[in-house]
Protein backbone atom coordinates (compact mmCIF):
# COMPACT_ATOMS: atom_id res chain seq x y z
CA UNK A 1 0.00 0.00 0.00
CA UNK A 2 1.19 3.49 -0.83
CA UNK A 3 2.22 5.40 2.33
CA UNK A 4 0.79 8.68 1.08
CA UNK A 5 -2.63 7.03 0.62
CA UNK A 6 -2.67 5.87 4.26
CA UNK A 7 -4.62 8.44 6.34
CA UNK A 8 -2.65 7.56 9.49
CA UNK A 9 0.61 8.33 7.68
CA UNK A 10 -0.80 11.63 6.41
CA UNK A 11 -1.98 12.58 9.92
CA UNK A 12 1.42 11.70 11.38
CA UNK A 13 3.21 13.84 8.78
CA UNK A 14 0.84 16.74 9.45
CA UNK A 15 1.37 16.44 13.21
CA UNK A 16 5.13 16.30 12.69
CA UNK A 17 5.03 19.44 10.52
CA UNK A 18 2.90 21.25 13.12
CA UNK A 19 5.36 20.19 15.81
CA UNK A 20 8.29 21.58 13.85
CA UNK A 21 6.48 24.88 13.26
CA UNK A 22 5.63 25.14 16.95
CA UNK A 23 9.19 24.33 17.90
CA UNK A 24 10.53 27.01 15.53
CA UNK A 25 8.15 29.50 17.18
CA UNK A 26 9.55 28.39 20.56
CA UNK A 27 6.15 27.03 21.60
CA UNK A 28 7.76 23.96 23.09
CA UNK A 29 4.74 22.75 25.08
CA UNK A 30 2.62 22.74 21.92
CA UNK A 31 5.41 21.10 19.90
CA UNK A 32 5.77 18.45 22.59
CA UNK A 33 2.08 17.50 22.27
CA UNK A 34 2.40 17.12 18.48
CA UNK A 35 5.61 15.07 18.76
CA UNK A 36 3.94 12.80 21.32
CA UNK A 37 1.07 12.26 18.90
CA UNK A 38 3.56 11.24 16.17
CA UNK A 39 5.36 8.91 18.57
CA UNK A 40 2.10 7.24 19.59
CA UNK A 41 0.89 6.40 16.11
CA UNK A 42 3.35 7.45 13.42
CA UNK A 43 5.62 5.44 11.16
CA UNK A 44 9.03 4.43 12.50
CA UNK A 45 11.01 6.94 10.43
CA UNK A 46 8.95 9.82 11.86
CA UNK A 47 8.89 8.35 15.36
CA UNK A 48 12.68 8.27 15.50
CA UNK A 49 12.94 11.93 14.47
CA UNK A 50 10.08 12.93 16.76
CA UNK A 51 11.87 11.33 19.73
CA UNK A 52 14.95 13.47 19.09
CA UNK A 53 12.89 16.65 18.80
CA UNK A 54 10.81 15.73 21.84
CA UNK A 55 14.00 15.47 23.85
CA UNK A 56 14.99 18.98 22.73
CA UNK A 57 11.53 20.33 23.66
CA UNK A 58 11.79 18.77 27.11
CA UNK A 59 15.23 20.33 27.61
CA UNK A 60 13.94 23.75 26.58
CA UNK A 61 10.90 23.44 28.85
CA UNK A 62 13.08 22.42 31.79
CA UNK A 63 15.41 25.32 31.14
CA UNK A 64 12.64 27.93 30.97
CA UNK A 65 10.84 26.51 33.98
CA UNK A 66 13.84 26.56 36.28
CA UNK A 67 15.84 29.62 35.30
CA UNK A 68 13.70 32.24 37.03
CA UNK A 69 15.55 33.83 39.91
CA UNK A 70 12.69 36.11 40.96
CA UNK A 71 8.92 36.15 40.58
CA UNK A 72 9.35 39.35 38.54
CA UNK A 73 11.50 37.49 35.99
CA UNK A 74 8.95 34.69 35.82
CA UNK A 75 6.16 37.25 35.35
CA UNK A 76 8.06 39.00 32.56
CA UNK A 77 8.42 35.65 30.81
CA UNK A 78 4.69 34.92 31.19
CA UNK A 79 3.82 38.34 29.76
CA UNK A 80 6.15 37.75 26.82
CA UNK A 81 4.28 34.51 26.11
CA UNK A 82 1.00 36.41 26.27
CA UNK A 83 2.31 39.06 23.89
CA UNK A 84 3.35 36.33 21.43
CA UNK A 85 -0.17 34.88 21.57
CA UNK A 86 0.76 31.79 23.60
CA UNK A 87 -2.16 32.19 25.99
CA UNK A 88 -2.00 28.62 27.26
CA UNK A 89 1.67 28.91 28.18
CA UNK A 90 1.13 32.36 29.71
CA UNK A 91 -1.75 31.03 31.83
CA UNK A 92 0.34 28.11 33.10
CA UNK A 93 3.11 30.45 34.23
CA UNK A 94 0.81 33.11 35.72
CA UNK A 95 -1.11 30.48 37.67
CA UNK A 96 2.16 29.04 38.95
CA UNK A 97 3.30 32.50 40.08
CA UNK A 98 0.00 33.15 41.85
CA UNK A 99 0.14 29.73 43.57
CA UNK A 100 3.68 30.28 44.79
CA UNK A 101 3.07 33.92 45.75
CA UNK A 102 -0.63 34.49 46.45
CA UNK A 103 0.12 38.01 47.70
CA UNK A 104 1.83 39.06 44.45
CA UNK A 105 -0.68 41.53 43.04
CA UNK A 106 1.00 41.61 39.61
CA UNK A 107 0.32 37.90 39.10
CA UNK A 108 -3.39 38.46 39.68
CA UNK A 109 -3.33 41.51 37.41
CA UNK A 110 -1.64 39.48 34.67
CA UNK A 111 -4.28 36.77 35.00
CA UNK A 112 -6.99 39.44 34.78
CA UNK A 113 -5.52 40.78 31.54
CA UNK A 114 -5.12 37.28 30.11
CA UNK A 115 -8.70 36.38 31.03
CA UNK A 116 -9.96 39.55 29.38
CA UNK A 117 -7.99 38.86 26.21
CA UNK A 118 -9.35 35.31 26.05
CA UNK A 119 -12.98 36.23 26.66
CA UNK A 120 -13.24 35.04 30.25
CA UNK A 121 -14.96 38.12 31.69
CA UNK A 122 -16.03 36.67 35.05
CA UNK A 123 -12.57 35.28 35.81
CA UNK A 124 -11.00 38.56 34.66
CA UNK A 125 -13.14 40.53 37.10
CA UNK A 126 -12.31 38.15 39.96
CA UNK A 127 -8.58 38.32 39.29
CA UNK A 128 -8.65 42.10 38.86
CA UNK A 129 -10.56 42.48 42.12
CA UNK A 130 -7.87 40.45 43.90
CA UNK A 131 -5.09 42.51 42.27
CA UNK A 132 -6.78 45.71 43.42
CA UNK A 133 -7.34 44.33 46.93
CA UNK A 134 -3.63 43.56 47.18
CA UNK A 135 -2.54 46.85 45.61
CA UNK A 136 -5.10 49.64 45.06
CA UNK A 137 -2.80 51.21 42.44
CA UNK A 138 -3.91 48.44 40.08
CA UNK A 139 -7.28 50.20 39.85
CA UNK A 140 -5.67 53.21 38.17
CA UNK A 141 -3.53 50.97 35.98
CA UNK A 142 -6.61 49.07 34.78
CA UNK A 143 -8.35 52.33 33.90
CA UNK A 144 -5.56 53.14 31.46
CA UNK A 145 -4.77 49.62 30.20
CA UNK A 146 -5.89 49.05 26.60
CA UNK A 147 -5.87 45.29 27.22
CA UNK A 148 -9.15 45.77 29.12
CA UNK A 149 -10.93 47.47 26.19
CA UNK A 150 -13.06 44.32 25.69
CA UNK A 151 -14.63 45.00 29.09
CA UNK A 152 -14.95 48.79 28.86
CA UNK A 153 -18.74 48.56 28.47
CA UNK A 154 -19.23 45.98 31.22
CA UNK A 155 -20.84 47.71 34.23
CA UNK A 156 -19.13 45.26 36.61
CA UNK A 157 -15.75 46.38 35.26
CA UNK A 158 -16.72 50.04 35.54
CA UNK A 159 -17.85 49.56 39.15
CA UNK A 160 -14.58 47.80 39.96
CA UNK A 161 -12.26 50.45 38.57
CA UNK A 162 -14.45 53.47 39.48
CA UNK A 163 -15.83 52.51 42.90
CA UNK A 164 -16.54 56.15 43.73
CA UNK A 165 -19.29 56.10 41.08
CA UNK A 166 -17.69 58.43 38.55
CA UNK A 167 -17.01 57.37 35.00
CA UNK A 168 -14.72 60.20 33.99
Amino acid sequence: MNKTADPRYTQAVQAYEQALKSMQSQKFERAKAFFEKVIASGPKELVDRALVHLSICNQQLTRTQTNFITADEHYDYAISLMNMGDYVGAREHLEEISRKGPSLDFAWYGLAVLDCLTGRAQESLQHLAEAIRLNPHNRLQARNDSDFRNMADDPRFTELIYPEGTTA
